[in-house]
């Protein structure tokens, strides 16, 4: 019985091997994962995107529009204040002996209040007190009359001539508090050198002649 079966190839007549193509990726491979990664979430990363885009240049425009100029500084208290002798005063009723008055004017300029913290005078010899009373506060634009007593303690060191008298005042404001020495001019050291020699002298009178 005959018959025909497959045919041999023969020498020299096997086919060349083909290169298969490369599979696809599969999707759990970390590339196909990254990209499905991103195109769920392509929407949320435009939207940070935007949103970081629009803070910068909103930050931009703040940074270059014109801003107002800050509020001035408020000067130092003994530069908005100026004292001002006004002349002799009555000494007040229970006054010690060798005591005398005089008065004068606090006016603050344009500017936060200011307070008057305390009054003081240079010499050992006298003490001093005011009505009113520190500490009080000066409205700017006002003049405030003050009427400073003085009391001579020990006139062995009283001045004989004061020459170049002056008040010391401890004034704050809301920039600074500082002492500062009043000169009051030459009619209040006329006034007070009188005063003393007549504290000092055997007359029995206690205050200046009005």
């Amino acid at each position: 019985m005959s018959g025909v079966g497959p045919v041999e190839p023969g020498e020299g007549t096997h086919a060349w091997d083909t290169v298969e193509p490369a599979p696809p990726l599969l999707p759990g491979t970390p590339r196909e994962r990254l990209r499905s990664l991103y195109a769920r979430h392509r929407r949320a990363a435009l939207a940070s995107a935007t949103a970081v885009a629009l803070v910068a240049c909103g930050s931009y425009l703040f940074a270059t529009r014109p801003h107002d100029p800050p509020p001035p500084e408020a000067p130092n208290p003994s530069q908005a204040v100026s004292i001002t002798y006004l002349g002799p005063e009555g000494t007040p009723a229970g006054a010690p002996s060798r005591s005398f008055s005089f008065a004068v004017k606090v006016t603050a300029q344009d500017g936060p209040t200011i307070t008057v913290v305390r009054i003081s005078q240079p010499y050992a010899s006298l003490s001093l007190t005011s009505v009113p009373r520190p500490p009080f506060r000066t409205k700017p634009g006002f003049g405030h009359k003050i009427v400073v007593t003085m009391h001579v303690t020990e006139c062995a060191n009283v001045p004989s001539n004061a020459a170049l008298p002056f008040l010391d005042v401890t004034l704050r404001n809301t920039r600074a508090i500082e002492d500062h020495s009043f000169i009051l001019g030459e009619r209040y050291a006329h006034d007070l050198s009188g005063a003393l020699q007549v504290a000092c002298s055997n007359d029995s009178r206690s205050s200046p002649k009005r």
